[in-house]
């Protein structure tokens, strides 16, 4: 019984230790992203988030009593994989997500498994800035981080309250916006990463705010003297604000060109009689007509991926037709 109590001990005690330096993992992960004379940001952000989210499964299996360590079935004995030093070989994040076990829901899953991915892409050369395309990514991997300490180990734990919304000295203009977003260019190893991974991704998946949190600002003012005005405002979906957003919103957004992903090109050409015709041969078609070439305004990169307007569309459509033969 004393043995027991003592292993109990020993188990939270270092449960407790992961749950601590998972913590600040993340937050020092948010502080260097938020920190302005930080340019190599991103890729800090990416390597102590993995941390940050390794530690806290590392805890969640210790504490119910998973094994989280390599090993090898010797008949029944178990001998585990130790480094050149002696020490054990603990699950990397992307085996932890793996693990049947897994407590992550999918779209969290699928946040990390993206970054994990970027991160094997960066930590074999040296990258240019790429914050500004993976925001969205960070945010929402910052919020299921949050959500799932919480959900483990209790309120005690979350982080939220320790950070605030980074302050910006100006304000950006819609010039300064598209300025921004025609310099927003990705090396090419991580563009061709980032275009594999959301093509196998279902719009449901793609579009999860568990996987990337997207948030539309709008310029607002205080109308009264002594009302509240925050930089971030959140309102109920169903309040006349929230309908009277949503109708400008609907106004913009119909003014914008429908973008389409690679894989939902495929996907039409697929269901109007062409069921042969699969991602490669689109590759290979618009590599060919340089078609990704900005002069020709056939597509766009958003958030560091590429995207089909319709145009484009009707030339896939045409080619298909011409070669019925092969892709039928």
């Amino acid at each position: 019984m004393a043995g027991t109590r003592k292993r109990s001990r020993r188990v939270h005690s270092v449960s407790d230790e992961l749950i601590h330096k998972s913590r600040e993992a993340a937050l020092a992960a948010v502080q260097i992203f938020n920190n302005p004379q930080i340019t190599f940001k991103s890729e800090m952000f990416i390597v102590l988030m993995n941390i940050a989210w390794t530690y806290m499964l590392h805890a969640y299996y210790r504490k119910n009593g998973i094994e989280y360590r390599y090993y090898a079935l010797k008949g029944k004995i178990r001998r585990f994989d130790r480094t050149a030093k002696g020490a054990y070989k603990y699950w990397e994040l992307e085996r932890c997500l793996n693990e049947k076990l897994n407590p992550v829901d999918r779209e969290a899953a699928t946040n990390l498994r993206f970054l994990i991915g970027v991160r094997h892409e960066i930590e074999h050369q040296m990258t240019t800035r790429i914050d500004a395309s993976f925001s969205a990514k960070f945010q929402a991997c910052c919020l299921n981080y949050n959500d799932h300490i919480i959900r483990f180990f209790g309120d005690e734990h979350a982080i939220d309250k320790h950070l605030s919304f980074s302050l910006q000295f100006s304000s950006i203009t819609r010039d300064q916006a598209a300025q921004l977003q025609a310099q927003s260019s990705l090396p090419p190893h991580i563009k061709s990463f980032v275009e594999g991974f959301e093509s196998t991704l279902t719009d449901e998946e793609f579009n999860s705010p568990k996987f990337a949190y997207r948030v539309l600002f709008v310029a607002k003012t205080a109308n009264r003297k002594g009302q509240a005005d925050e930089v971030i405002e959140f309102v109920k979906a169903d309040s006349e604000l929230a309908r009277e957003v949503n109708q400008k919103y609907a106004i913009i957004k119909e003014t914008e060109r429908l973008k389409l992903r690679p894989k939902t090109i495929v996907d039409t050409m697929n269901t109007e009689g062409f069921p042969r015709y699969k991602i490669h041969h689109h590759t290979l078609l618009w590599q060919d007509k340089d078609a990704k070439n900005p002069a020709k305004g056939l597509g766009t990169h958003v958030e560091g991926s590429w995207f089909w307007y319709e145009p484009w569309l009707e030339q896939v459509r045409h080619y298909c037709k011409a070669n019925a033969g092969r892709f039928k």
